[in-house]
């Protein structure tokens, strides 16, 4: 049985030999502040729009107790510290491969103080590779209940240690920052990294979601456990790829989500096909036959980006802690979790449509987007905005059906001319 181990364990690793208080003299003046919570960034590589990700990763950390948490790839350890100071992890691993990072690290943690009831601090600092670090704590029987790793390009080499070193109903949070393999630039280069041979699609940003959800299903499968997202979020500061997953045990059923995805650039329609489909695989505007026009990517995950539930409560939670709304300044924390829940819609399928597209098609001005999710569901399709994209809807309407309806949106903007 897999058990999470006490707060107090001690770390496989040797902890590095680090003193707190002298590495505060000795940093570089850059303090930085995020959600109330100071820090110092040093010479590592620190980035002021990713807060986002630490934002939801935190609220997310938050819902899951009791939390032994790994921070895999922790850079100058902002994501650790917030974990510590905000989330209220029992205790934080904080691991980064650059040795000179060391110190900037532990004084950043320091300042999350110790804990009340012991008077011991609840991290420990290590240099080392990430994979060593997965490992030999999956070997010791030493598993996590939380697993961050803020991996760079589409290194993905740590998923099957990182699945292995996490207990049952953990949480695993992952990312990839690889734009060109998600936009089918590079598909020997997403087959070697994720298993999918991705081609260019419109909705390219959502596939680069499910490329990453695909790849540690894939390895979870493996290993006999099967995972499920809990939210995806896309950012393009990078650009970047983030998911939360929950680990569960038992491999993937027969209609699990991981399959083939098809969009044709004749109708503009997108198309899920399952394994045993592969061989069927073509459009309905092309009458069963095979066309060029088709175009196909995977093995994905095909199924929803979000557990609607799951969001709400992180939404509760930021609005109990005062980051729902922020302003003019940064994301707005309630805006983006409610078009999560939205986008959770089990009606609205895979990929989401840009307005431009569907204008180009009509052969007119691109419709307001409010106007066209209204009229949509006027006609009883499911609609969202899409968190990714701007100017893009998720919906289960045909592209047909789209284009029509902003042909009639041109019609009455036209109608309203005349009559002025």
């Amino acid at each position: 049985m897999r058990l999470a181990v006490s707060s107090q364990t001690a770390p496989p690793l040797s902890a590095a030999k680090i003193n707190p208080k002298r590495a505060l003299k000795t940093l570089k003046s850059c303090l930085e502040t995020e959600r109330g919570v100071e820090f110092e960034t040093g010479d590592s590589f620190f980035r002021r729009e990713s807060s986002v990700g630490r934002d939801l990763g935190v609220l997310s950390a938050s819902l899951q107790s009791p939390l032994r948490l790994l921070d895999a790839m922790c850079g100058c350890g902002v994501r650790s510290l917030r974990y510590l100071s905000q989330a209220g992890a029992a205790f934080v691993w904080a691991n980064d491969a650059n040795e000179d990072h060391g110190d900037l690290i532990a004084s950043n943690l320091s300042r999350a103080g110790v804990d009340a009831e012991t008077g011991r601090r609840r991290w420990v600092v290590t240099s080392s590779d990430a994979n060593r670090v997965l490992v030999e704590s999956y070997l010791k029987r030493e598993f996590f209940d939380f697993i961050d790793v803020d991996s760079f390009g589409s290194d993905s080499t740590f998923m099957r240690s990182a699945i292995n070193a996490l207990r049952i109903g953990g949480l695993l949070y992952v990312t990839s920052t690889d734009g060109y393999s998600s936009g089918g630039h590079r598909p020997q280069h997403s087959l070697a990294s994720y298993g999918a041979y991705v081609r260019p699609m419109p909705y390219s940003n959502e596939v680069g979601l499910r490329m990453l959800i695909g790849g540690v299903v894939r390895e979870a499968s493996a290993l006999g456990f099967h995972v499920v997202p809990l939210f995806s979020y896309y950012s393009y500061h990078g650009p970047v790829f983030r998911v939360m997953l929950r680990l569960n045990r038992g491999k993937l059923s027969e209609n699990s989500y991981y399959g083939f995805i098809t969009y044709c650039t004749q109708c503009g329609n997108s198309h899920a096909y399952s394994w045993d489909k592969l061989g069927q695989i073509s459009c309905p505007c092309s009458g069963g036959a095979v066309s060029r026009s088709v175009i196909v990517s995977g093995p994905l995950w095909t199924g929803p980006l979000h557990d609607g539930a799951y969001v709400g409560e992180m939404l509760e939670l930021a609005k109990q802690w005062g980051w729902a709304c922020t302003g003019s300044k940064g994301t707005d924390l309630d805006k983006l979790l409610n078009q999560l829940i939205d986008e959770s819609d089990p009606l609205l399928p895979f990929g989401y449509i840009k307005l431009d597209e569907v204008s180009s098609r009509a052969k007119v001005n691109s419709p307001p987007l409010a106007s066209m999710i209204d009229a949509l569901r006027k006609e009883g399709y499911a609609v969202s905005r899409s968190h990714i994209a701007s100017n893009a809807i998720k919906t289960n309407c045909p592209m047909s059906v789209c284009i029509e309806t902003a042909r009639e949106l041109q019609r009455i903007v036209n109608s309203e001319n005349v009559l002025v």
